[in-house]
């Protein structure tokens, strides 16, 4: 039970694939310019997130090691087009909304970094627990920044007109520079609150890498090609 409880903390808050480990930058603030839109984004990412991981975890023995990238894009591919369809045929509002980066979740590496990761060498029920977990925290990421950009960027939250705000807008929020100035203040808040630690520099380095082995023979290859 502590492993699992670790799971859901570390992919909501000390590992957030947003504020934290700052991946998946391109659909959060392209799309976080609409509290509903976000969590639009954030609930179908989470969905490609579950149906990957539990697909890469059954398979993970069954894959060959040379081929495991490939046969994940095509999963992940695979997952993503079904949700497009989805959203196309039952939230059509959603779907012109949320435009090019919907079908571009195939490609979010959030998505991927987790069957990399984490489904490709745990359990089923872990790697459901992962996926939740990740997608949850992806969904509050985007659910904050939205949140402000919409709120002063429009003058409304959920669409519904705020007083005062509705008549003072801040247009510059849900421009480019805005999201990247609420996006930094988050970050800022984050760091203040854990004094820096959210999480320890030592888990970005190679020797933890899932990929260390392919790129130490990539890197001797092109020395001896050299």
């Amino acid at each position: 039970m502590t492993k699992k409880i670790t799971i859901i903390y570390n992919g909501i808050i000390k590992e957030n694939p947003v504020l934290v480990l700052l991946l998946g930058l391109c659909p959060t603030l392209a799309v976080s310019t609409d509290t509903l839109d976000a969590i639009g984004m954030g609930i179908a990412s989470t969905f490609v997130l579950i149906c990957s991981n539990i697909a890469i975890s059954l398979l993970r023995k069954s894959i060959p090691e040379k081929v495991r990238i490939p046969c994940f894009i095509v999963l992940i591919a695979g997952f993503t087009t079904i949700v497009r369809l989805l959203v196309q045929a039952y939230v059509y509002e959603l779907y012109t909304a949320l435009g090019i980066f919907l079908p571009l979740i195939a490609v979010n590496c959030i998505v991927f970094a987790r069957a990399e990761v984490f489904a490709s060498k745990n359990k089923l029920l872990d790697s459901i627990i992962d996926a939740v977990s990740v997608g949850i925290g992806f969904t509050i990421a985007m659910f904050m920044i939205a949140s402000l950009r919409e709120i002063f960027g429009n003058g409304t939250w959920f669409r519904i007109p705020l007083p005062i705000l509705s008549d003072n807008k801040i247009e510059a929020f849900i421009l480019a520079p805005g999201g990247f100035i609420v996006f930094g203040l988050l970050i800022a808040i984050i760091n203040k609150i854990s004094k820096g630690k959210a999480i320890k520099r030592s888990n970005f380095g190679c020797e933890k890498c899932p990929s260390k082995a392919q790129c130490g023979k990539f890197s001797s290859g092109m020395e001896e090609h050299k």
